[in-house]
């Protein structure tokens, strides 16, 4: 929940207020974070502001680690920290902490022809 007001409150403060259709965000493998579960609360959250009825777009960023010793970098699918080539646990991590707005989409304001 508290992901999903973060993320609320990031497109509402850069729609300035005009009304959000889409928000795009890119969640890393790491960041356990499930995407039906963060639209039910953008959904929830959103109601009333200018965020409401907006569609969310997520992209899972996979995770992928480096290892110190050998310089080997792999994906992972389970968090399992060792190097699948040399056994070391001298890992760093390259991608998949991520968890960031990427982009919104807002209605623009129609403005009447005066002339």
């Amino acid at each position: 929940m508290s992901i999903a007001s973060a993320v609320l409150d990031t497109a509402a403060r850069h729609a300035a207020g005009r009304r959000v259709t889409v928000v795009r965000v890119r969640a890393g493998q790491l960041r356990q974070v499930v995407p039906d579960s963060l639209a039910f609360y953008i959904e929830l959250l959103g109601r009333g502001g200018p965020c409401e009825g907006a569609r969310l777009e997520m992209e899972v960023v996979p995770a992928r680690l480096r290892c110190a010793p050998c310089a080997r970098d792999w994906a992972i699918d389970v968090p399992a920290f060792r190097c699948p080539q040399c056994g070391g646990a001298e890992v760093s991590v390259l991608a998949g902490e991520e968890l960031e707005v990427e982009s919104i989409e807002v209605e623009q304001e129609s403005t009447a022809c005066t002339a």
